[in-house]
């Protein structure tokens, strides 16, 4: 079964009159996982698509999408695909991969159907391509690995980069994703804004009590999401993205945009924030 939800972009002055409700519909992605389903979100921010797939033992297939109206759904894309469960596979263009926990396989342009299978838990992410690039596995081991932050920040955490220039060739996708460690809550700070490219958060390995205060908007207009376990944020281009949680937790950020230059952004000083 496959559902696709619609966001579509926000101008930041219609923003600042929002709501706790319509904040939450507009930049909540949650419901993306459900047993043997594939749950999609496709934004208007550089037509970014952000989603789930849950096999729960039964094989499902990616492939037509109605609304990219192409003849299948990666003819003029390319994919991310994270497992944040058991082992799972992943086939597409003739070949299999086998994911374990925290790998991630780049699908690039014209690789066709795709089919997820096994006990993984897949988290989807999607962005328009003009060229084709190599398809690849990276295993956590592969991925490239900085650590950051200290403890007296309270935001002492390793980043691993997958899809990305220093690891990986992909057309403007770029994902990895990063873990606090414990006792550091703070996931990013000081902010950051980067109107060249928009981002998506997703949120996972919490507890189900445990949530993290996402804080979004202009720096001098900021808003906040209280996010739980599998749920995730879209970030506009002129909106901030951080946060801190009640509790350890890790998040898989992804960018496209203009450019796949991860440095590019512009840090907002904590003092600097309204």
């Amino acid at each position: 079964m496959l559902s696709v939800e619609t966001r579509h972009a926000i101008h930041p002055e219609h923003a600042f009159s929002m709501g706790t409700d319509e904040l939450r519909h507009h930049f909540l992605a949650s419901g993306m996982f459900a047993d043997g389903e594939i749950r999609l979100i496709y934004t208007h921010y550089d037509r970014f698509v952000m989603g789930g797939a849950v096999p729960n033992g039964e094989a499902l297939v990616l492939d037509v999408v109605a609304e990219t109206k192409t003849a299948n759904f990666l003819e003029r894309r390319e994919m991310g695909v994270v497992n944040i469960g058991e082992t799972g596979t992943v086939q597409a263009a003739g070949q299999t991969y086998t994911l374990e926990r925290g790998d991630v396989l780049y699908l690039g342009m014209g690789s066709g159907p795709v089919t997820f299978a096994g006990k993984g838990r897949f988290y989807i992410v999607s962005s328009p391509a003009h060229r084709a690039c190599p398809s690849r596995l990276i295993t956590l081991s592969e991925s490239k690995q900085i650590k950051t932050g200290a403890v007296e920040t309270s935001n002492k955490r390793t980043i691993n980069q997958f899809i990305h220039p220093l690891v990986m060739e992909s057309c403007q996708l770029v994902l990895g994703y990063t873990t606090l460690e414990d006792g550091s809550v703070w996931n990013t700070m000081p902010a950051h804004v980067h109107d060249r490219r928009m981002e998506a958060y997703l949120y996972f390995n919490l507890p189900a009590n445990g949530r993290v205060l996402h804080l979004m908007g202009e720096p001098q207009e900021t808003r906040h999401l209280f996010i739980g376990n599998e749920e995730g944020a879209i970030s506009p281009p002129w909106s901030i993205h951080s946060g801190a949680g009640t509790c350890s937790y890790s998040f898989i950020w992804a960018m496209a945009g203009d450019n796949v230059d991860y440095t590019d952004m512009d840090f907002v000083q904590p003092e600097d924030l309204r």
